[in-house]
């Protein structure tokens, strides 16, 4: 069994995650997604409309999604990949290069981002700016 491992916060869903999800699944045959808690998002600057539980079950409920897991540091992936017996880690080409590291321990695939959207984008079209 080929297993496919990507990261990300997922916040406000949209058809970029969607997008995103289904070509990492189709890189292999069990996915599963790291996501980013609360308060590894607040240690980025980042606060979410959704709390972890909420993104995790709604990711969950996806049928490319097979397993669901927190990312609470940078430092995790080396781990994540080596206790999941991950094949394949997906990312969006926004981070190319970044994770490199890790084709010591697995392939690295990083997938274009579907144009015309991010959450970002929706946030600010939501507060009006």
């Amino acid at each position: 069994m080929k297993k496919v491992l990507t990261y990300g916060t997922f916040d406000l869903l949209h058809h970029g995650h969607i997008n995103l999800l289904k070509r990492a699944k189709a890189l292999g045959d069990y996915l599963t997604v790291a996501v980013s808690t609360d308060e590894f998002n607040l240690g980025k600057g980042k606060v979410c409309t959704y709390p972890y539980e909420e993104r995790a079950q709604i990711l969950e409920a996806i049928r490319y999604v097979d397993k669901v897991i927190p990312e609470s540091n940078w430092e995790q992936k080396i781990r994540d990949v080596q206790e999941n017996d991950i094949d394949v880690f997906v990312i969006g080409d926004d981070w190319k290069g970044k994770f490199d590291f890790l084709k010591e321990y697995c392939q690295v695939v990083y997938l274009p981002r579907t144009e015309g959207i991010s959450t970002t984008q929706i946030k600010e079209t939501l507060s009006g700016q």
